[in-house]
């Protein structure tokens, strides 16, 4: 049982994508989420005369694309999010990654602001294989923003 000194399990969560009104509405479940992080960018100043370091100074964050796997379903959001860009229909969404506990309690959460459905991509087709159709879904944002549930 996760608490303060055990880790989290990374298998139960959650996506969800914000509505223009507020509401939430969970999308899918998802078999795998990657890019969940956020670089500081920082300036080099090296001053002259000062030879033991250089000096840095912070300039703006910039944060990864959000990669969303899952086993392919009938359910159109996702793709049909994405394929409004095909169409010249910019929609941009805010959405919730939510980090469940063993209970499937909301425990941490990651926000995105401004999300784009950059890229999506269907399922590899093989007829000697029997695997799960995987669908993926790459999200560029402006945003990632981790905060407490609890």
């Amino acid at each position: 049982m996760a608490g303060p000194d055990n880790p989290l399990p990374a298998f139960n969560f959650i996506v969800q994508l914000i509505e223009s009104n507020g509401v939430t509405r969970t999308v899918a479940g998802f078999s795998e989420c990657s890019g969940l992080e956020s670089t500081l960018e920082v300036e080099e100043y090296h001053e002259g005369g000062v030879n033991d370091r250089v000096h840095k100074f912070p300039t703006r964050f910039t944060f990864s694309n959000i990669t969303l796997k899952r086993g392919m379903t009938l359910d159109p959001v996702l793709r049909q999010w994405h394929d409004s860009l095909l169409r010249g229909q910019t929609q941009r969404r805010d959405g919730l990654i939510l980090l469940l506990n063993e209970a499937r309690v909301p425990v941490l959460a990651w926000k995105f602001e401004r999300g784009l459905p950059i890229k999506w991509s269907g399922p590899s087709l093989n007829a000697t294989a029997s695997e799960a159709s995987i669908e993926t879904l790459e999200i560029a944002h402006e945003r990632l923003q981790p905060f407490s549930v609890s």
